[in-house]
């Protein structure tokens, strides 16, 4: 069985999660999990991250209907990075737009690639 406690967290207890659509391969969002984040993201399918700002558990979508369901958990080479496949509900980031890398550098300016969703 997995151990989230074989992961390599870092001084703070935190490891780097990014979310990705598991259908389109679309990168959403990166957030923090820490290892009782990991294993109730685990055990509910519900993904759970650890909100640095209000130093509490934060169930992606609880709030805004937004949910994150759990497809698969990848683990890097290193294992101090989360690969977090997910069906996402409606838009990622709360700026309400699908992924929130959603400004390119181009020419060395920045462009907005996409708008908000309606």
């Amino acid at each position: 069985m997995f151990d989230p406690s074989s992961l390599k967290y870092d001084a703070a207890g935190l490891i780097p999660a990014i979310a990705q659509d598991a259908a389109s391969g679309e990168v959403l969002m990166m957030a923090w999990m820490n290892a009782d984040a990991v294993a109730r993201t685990l055990s509910t399918g519900r993904v759970t991250y650890w909100s640095r700002s209000r130093a509490s558990f934060w169930i992606k979508g609880e709030s805004s209907g937004h949910v994150q369901q759990l497809v698969e958990i990848r683990v890097d080479c290193d294992r101090d990075c989360l690969l977090v496949l997910v069906e996402q509900t409606g838009p990622a980031c709360h700026t309400n737009r699908r992924s929130c890398f959603y400004t390119g550098i181009r020419d060395g300016g920045e462009v907005v690639l996409s708008e908000p969703m309606v």
